[in-house]
């Protein structure tokens, strides 16, 4: 899922941004999420990658960084923008990389897969290179990329004042369901002219062609690859289109391109999403030092979805404003068990009920979510109407009780009537090297279901890693994982079957 970079790198941009973002707002912006820390690049001629230092024009000064890593390094690489069509129109790709920081010991270029959709991997080389483990930093040159209508590639523009009209995703009628349908058709219009041509081009099938484009391009004759989240559907459907160009592949927290219908895909969701409600719960009752140990966890929570049901929840990074119930689910709870936080999440809960309810009003509506865009061009999920949207939303509060307006749900909604190029299947890959398939048992977002099913359908080419504890993303979670890791990236050596680490502490 997405997640937002420090304050500094949300200021950093690069001039290739500029002119698409001009006469509007790119969505991720919009949203809140960090626009990619994009960069003064130079442009690539004929699929090479010419590097400069990653500049942030307020300072006019090559990125500073820690001495004893090497600086990040960026590029653009122009890719057409239909691959059905290659000699037709182009968009550059934002680019970046750091270098090994032990050249005499370096195995090459590992590609890292940004999350989302919507994430920037451009962002994660420049400013959270502390993601990947120092024996990966030191062996491999780390390159990443903002997937096309991301950051700096082509980003997704649409008006401000059309995405401020969005309506509520909580429906509530056949009236309201007729609403969203218009408003997100009147929407994808808007979009479109002001993002050129991308945008129907955005779903993960023509960024699979973008990416052996830039292996390519890195002078790799096989690709090493690291996704995480989303980035798990690219590698996953990479190793399917181009299964003798892999070297090495981790597919990290797992996406499931394969669940077939709406409440299949809606009902997971749900369900690993209320298992880590239910972790944290467990772990309150048995930790002295939660703030909320020997009290009914579920009551107090349920005390503040009431209040932030009624606008009476005071926002506790906007005093005096009041929090939704979708964004205390979705901002503050998610935002807790992605990083395994549940002692900060016992304490944020503590704190919000001790504030005093704000006089009741309407809450505002969640904003159009990022990554929409692009997740609409990966997943048919059909609502034919008001009463099939009731009864999903009725399934869902039954499998996640404790977590109304969970966000897959407001996805759903935002995808009503889109068209979709890239709709789910079943993996069918033949002739890849072993594939790691690493997932913490009790993930949020990506359910441990889902990466045993995509194991079992990489078939031969699956090796299932377990990290037996919580939170989305694993492969630095304690020495077990990091050195399994580690191990399969430079020596290409798998994990044997069933493979398994402990939990790290909470």
């Amino acid at each position: 899922m997405p997640s937002g970079g420090s304050s500094a790198l949300r200021r950093i941009t690069v001039r290739a941004a500029a002119a698409a973002m001009a006469g509007g707002v790119a969505l991720a912006v919009v949203t809140g999420l960090a626009a990619a820390p994009t960069v003064h690049a130079a442009p690539s001629s004929a699929g090479t990658l010419r590097w400069m230092p990653c500049v942030d024009p307020e300072r006019g000064d090559p990125e500073k960084v820690d001495p004893e890593k090497p600086g990040a390094e960026c590029a653009t690489l122009p890719v057409p923008v239909d691959w059905a069509h290659p000699n037709g129109p182009k968009l550059d790709l934002a680019v970046a990389r750091r270098k090994a920081t032990a050249p005499d010991a370096v195995v090459g270029s590992m590609v890292f897969g940004p999350g989302g959709p919507g994430d920037s991997g451009v962002q994660m080389v420049v400013g959270n290179i502390s993601r990947f483990s120092p024996e990966v930093r030191r062996r491999f040159d780390i390159v990443s990329f903002d997937p096309r209508g991301v950051g700096a590639s082509n980003p997704v523009t649409c008006s401000p004042a059309l995405l401020a009209e969005r309506p509520s995703p909580v429906l509530r009628s056949q009236e309201d369901f007729d609403a969203t349908l218009a408003y997100n058709k009147r929407l994808r219009a808007d979009c479109r002219a002001r993002t050129g041509p991308v945008f129907d081009h955005l779903d993960t099938a023509q960024t699979v062609r973008d990416l052996d484009a830039l292996r390519t391009a890195l002078g790799e004759r096989k690709l090493t690859f690291h996704g995480s989240s989303y980035g798990t559907l690219l590698g996953a459907q990479y190793a399917e289109t181009y299964p003798r160009r892999v070297r090495a592949m981790v597919l990290e927290s797992v996406i499931d391109h394969s669940v077939p219908t709406t409440r299949d895909f809606l009902h997971a969701e749900a369900a690993t999403a209320e298992d880590s409600f239910q972790e944290f719960v467990k772990w309150c009752e048995r930790a002295t030092d939660c703030a909320l140990h020997g009290r009914d966890v579920r009551t107090v929570w349920r005390g503040l979805l009431a209040w932030a049901e009624r606008g009476e929840l005071e926002d506790p990074t906007k005093p005096g404003s009041s929090l939704s119930s979708s964004d205390l689910v979705n901002k503050i709870a998610f935002r807790k068990f992605y990083q395994a936080d549940y002692r900060g999440l016992a304490t944020a809960i503590t704190g919000m009920e001790a504030s005093r309810p704000l006089p009741a009003s309407p809450t505002s509506t969640a904003p159009l979510p990022a990554a929409a865009p692009v997740f609409c061009s990966d997943w048919h999920l059909p609502v034919r109407d008001y009463r099939d949207y009731a009864a999903v939303v009725t399934m869902m509060n039954r499998a996640a009780p404790d977590l109304p307006h969970l966000l897959p749900l407001h996805m759903t909604a935002a995808c009503l009537g889109a068209p979709t190029a890239n709709p789910q299947h079943r993996l069918h890959v033949h002739g890849a090297p072993p594939i790691l398939v690493s997932n913490a048992l009790h993930d949020p977002a990506t359910g441990y279901p889902w990466a045993v099913s995509v194991a079992r359908q990489l078939g031969r080419s699956g090796a299932l890693l377990t990290y037996e504890g919580h939170g989305h993303g694993s492969v630095t979670s304690g020495p077990c994982m990091e050195h399994a890791v580690n191990s399969y990236l430079t020596d290409l050596a798998v994990p044997p079957p069933g493979a398994r680490c402990p939990a790290e502490p909470l």
